[in-house]
């Protein structure tokens, strides 16, 4: 037997669909998620590396900043001697007072008469008043911190201003420069008196 269903009429149709609850939006599955979620991920590791690395850059530059800068002009002159220093890039040693002035030398034994006597080299400054204290390596031919270089005594290696405390940055160069080089110790910053730097005017 044939069924036979006879359509409701339009104005009814309307009427249940109005008044039927509306259907919600599905959510969308972790599965469907998962590759917006990976990607805020990778942005958000992707931002958390940049920020690092800008430190880390920041970083370096303000330690780079702490370092020396070594700009000698053909005018400069030693204030102990009087020689022009640029002749002698090997050698150099600089002091650097807090007030922002600096001074450069043709080696380190007229550097260490200059800190025994700063006024008379330097009138109106005092040692007190230094900020830092630089040395060039024998080896390395770099600025390296006074206070905590090697300095080799009674070497046959003659300075511009004749025997000198040859400067290193460890003892195992200084010892390498002293057994190459007949010299007689090593010695460090605290060790260096005027009665040193005296004895290497005097030595002949």
């Amino acid at each position: 037997m044939k069924l036979f269903i006879k359509p409701f009429p339009a104005y009814v149709g309307r009427a249940v669909r109005a008044l039927a609850p509306k259907a919600r939006t599905a959510r969308p599955t972790a599965d469907v998620l998962k590759p917006e979620i990976e990607e805020r991920n990778f942005y958000r590791q992707l931002y958390t590396k940049i920020i690092l690395w800008l430190f880390l850059l920041f970083s370096v530059n303000v330690s780079f900043a702490d370092e020396p800068e070594v700009t000698i002009k053909k005018s400069d002159r030693c204030p102990v001697c009087g020689m022009f220093v640029y002749k002698y890039p090997k050698w150099v040693a600089q002091i650097m007072f807090k007030d922002g002035s600096y001074y450069f030398y043709d080696g380190a034994k007229d550097m260490f008469k200059h800190i025994f006597d700063t006024a008379k080299y330097t009138p109106g400054k005092s040692a007190e008043n230094i900020k830092a204290i630089y040395v060039t390596d024998y080896y390395e031919v770099e600025l390296i911190d006074a206070k905590s270089a090697f300095y080799v005594l009674g070497s046959d290696v003659l300075g511009p201003m004749g025997h000198e405390l040859l400067p290193f940055k460890d003892r195992e160069s200084a010892q390498e420069f002293l057994e190459d080089h007949k010299g007689k110790s090593i010695i460090r910053y605290q060790d260096v008196t005027p009665a040193v730097i005296e004895s290497l005017d005097h030595r002949s």
